[in-house]
């Protein structure tokens, strides 16, 4: 264990003076310690925050911004911009305080409000809230996974349209609870097979957690960790404050092409304060003022002024953005001579398919059997020149999830332009580089497993929503029809808890022809789009082939020939069922409309009167999905579902004997009617 600094020592040691001393100029320690002053100052001013990770960080950050990093705070979207990011999002004052400093189009005042009602500065940053965020991080784990993503997207981009349009790589900065985290093993292990060689991880090992010093729960050797994923790693040691050594060990990183890069750059949170330096106090809750002052008083800052950014600062600082307009503005020249397949380019970048793509998706005829993983394989198959972005991948399911494409070859470290990507069995890891990829461009990431195991991606799928991420999940063996695998693989609650997340969009198509009718929807998409797919065989119904009908989340299948007694309203593998017991029902003398409704989501976001025109206030309505009924009050009066876990048998046989058959449907529209 490294010793800690003196405070003694440390009250002389750290002025603005000193540091120019020992090697670091005037306009570089002023800037460095009006970080370390807005440090302190906004969670004070907020009565919330974490200061002592961003205090330590401030001569990183400065030599990532000002030395390091490619951007252009007056186009922050630029597409071949370095990317940044703060997998330890609870450090986001550092963040927000270069985005200001640098200009970007966050003020002093924005910086004031940190963590207030509708603020430009959350308590964690958030993409497309903030200019210059790259990505939604808080839940630790989640960006160094993201960033992987990232590095996947430049890496098939640059293969694929040359690295004159891109070439540029993607900082990290982590933390100890990152690398604790699961996500980041499985992201770490993928990244290292694959060789991310524009990944340079930047793990702040200042041994220091809430609870206390790492030492409590923590002993890993990560850099040992690391190289056993095939990273490169560096060890520059106790450097915090030597921007020459820092910026050395990043740039020896950067000429890694072939592996991505670990730094483990030791520090000490909470530096220069006597009181909270190298202590938990340092990590969670605003310093209390006097400390504030003292500190202040060390780094050469007015003790009583807040907020204090002076001219020649921000001065200084506005130039890191300046040399980078130029950079960006070369770019765009390469980008005005380039004789490559622009429209391709442009639908990659936009997420999109290119013009009439959907008019490839594939058509079945009514009454074959084909399961809708099946039929999304064969869409996913029919669209893959038609949408250049897709990326498609699976976790070690790839075959069983309907995201198995011919013709075209793995990505791997050899081949960076192949468009299949084999996640292995990392679920957590796929979704959270899933969204890496949508929000970095370029690329319209598709993923697979069994619909149980979006349990291991929920945190992913949330930031997804949050984020309005474009990626599509592909969601497989969707029901107890999966059978024989028993409840462990048998989903219930799933479809349920999903439908409950905002900003995401869930699809259980019926049959084949509404299984490529969801797929118009997802690549058009401006978020998440999760597809619900079934293991088993579906017949093909008449009337599915209704684009506008699925677009709308919802839709009459089947019209009775007299007035409706009832509606049966069912999604996914139980739409057959419903229309045998709306046939069983009308030679029984019930006339009984049958509406498809394979996504709440978007028939919740239809008008009011199409909705009023597909279920008709006062008609009873029954539902039947194999799953919880939990939600299904809010569109039916009586639900025929699956409220326990199921059981171990085959998938005919686990749902008749779980209430999922005819008779069911029958009996709940009979009851309800009479």
């Amino acid at each position: 264990m490294r010793p800690a600094i003196d405070p003694e020592s440390q009250r002389a040691g750290v002025a603005v003076s000193e540091a120019v001393g020992n090697g670091v100029d005037v306009e570089a320690a002023r800037t460095i310690a009006a970080v370390r002053g807005l440090a302190m100052d906004m969670p004070r001013e907020a009565n919330s925050g974490h200061p002592g990770t961003a205090m330590a960080l401030a001569p990183l950050a400065y030599v990532l911004w000002g030395r390091i990093m490619r951007f252009d705070p007056k186009d922050p979207t630029w597409p071949d911009r370095d990317r940044f990011v703060l997998s330890c999002g609870h450090a986001s004052v550092l963040l927000y305080s270069m985005l200001h400093l640098t200009g970007y189009d966050i003020s002093i005042d924005d910086l004031r409000n940190f963590r207030q009602w509708d603020s430009l500065t959350p308590g964690h940053p958030e993409v497309h809230h903030t200019p210059g965020v790259e990505v939604t991080t808080g839940p630790l784990g989640q960006g160094i996974a993201n960033a992987v993503g990232m590095a996947i997207a430049e890496e098939s981009l640059r293969a694929r349209f040359g690295p004159g349009l891109f070439d540029h790589h993607t900082f990290v900065i982590a933390s100890d609870g990152d690398l604790m985290e699961g996500i980041s093993h499985e992201a770490a292990s993928l990244a290292g097979h694959l060789g991310l060689g524009r990944l340079v991880v930047i793990y702040d090992d200042n041994r220091i957690t809430i609870d206390g010093s790492t030492d409590l729960a923590l002993t890993d050797d990560a850099a040992a960790r690391f190289r056993s994923y095939g990273w490169h790693v560096e060890e520059p040691g106790d450097v915090g404050e030597d921007l020459d050594a820092i910026e050395a060990s990043i740039r020896g990183a950067m000429a890694v092409t072939d592996r991505p890069s670990l730094i483990v750059l030791q520090t000490h949170i909470g530096h220069p304060s006597p009181k909270y330096v190298d202590t938990s106090d340092a990590h969670g809750s605003p310093f209390d003022p006097d400390e504030i002052a003292l500190t202040k008083e060390i780094l050469g800052i007015p003790p009583q002024e807040t907020f204090w950014v002076p001219d020649d600062v921000l001065d200084h600082a506005r130039q890191f953005g300046v040399r980078g307009a130029a950079e960006r503005e070369a770019w765009e020249q390469r980008r005005s001579t380039w004789d490559g397949d622009r429209d391709t380019l442009a639908a990659c970048l936009d997420g999109r398919g290119l013009p009439g793509w959907d008019e490839a998706l594939p058509v079945w005829e009514p009454g074959a059997k084909v399961a809708t993983r099946v039929a999304s394989k064969d869409c996913l198959n029919a669209i893959m020149d038609q949408v250049p972005g897709l990326v498609v991948g699976g976790a070690d399911l790839t075959g069983n999830t309907g995201v198995a494409v011919s013709g075209h070859a793995a990505f791997s470290s050899t081949d960076r332009q192949g468009r299949m990507l084999y996640y292995g069995v990392r679920e957590h890891a796929m979704g959270a580089a899933m969204n890496g990829m949508a929000l970095h461009g370029g690329v319209l990431p598709v993923g697979g497993t069994f619909f149980i195991f979006s349990d291991y991606m929920r945190p992913a799928v949330r930031l997804a929503a949050l984020s309005g991420a474009h990626v599509i999940y592909s969601w497989s063996h969707d029901s107890v029809g999966v059978g024989e695998d028993g409840p462990t693989h048998q989903p219930i609650e799933q479809l349920a808890s999903l439908r409950s997340m905002p900003g995401l969009c869930l699809i259980r198509p019926g049959d084949a022809n509404e299984t490529a009718m969801a797929w118009r929807v997802a690549v058009d998409h401006d978020g998440p789009v999760g597809l619900i797919l079934s293991r088993q065989n579906l017949a093909v119904l008449d009337g599915t082939a209704n684009a506008e009908g699925v677009r709308h989340g919802a839709y009459v299948l089947r019209e009775p020939n007299a007035e409706p007694s009832a509606i049966v309203v069912a999604s996914g593998s139980e739409l057959e069922l419903a229309v045998d017991a709306a046939e069983r029902l009308g030679d029984a003398g019930i006339a009984v409309r049958v509406v498809s409704m394979p996504s709440w989501d978007l028939f919740d976001a239809a008008d009011a009167a199409y909705r009023r025109e597909v279920l008709p206030p006062g008609v009873p309505v029954v539902s039947v999905e194999a799953g919880s009924t939990f939600g299904w009050s809010k569109w039916a009066d009586v639900s025929v579902g699956i409220d326990r876990f199921g059981s171990s048998a085959p998938g005919d046989e686990a749902m008749t004997n779980l209430g999922i058959n005819v008779e069911a449907v029958v009996n709940a529209v009979t009851a309800l009617v009479n």
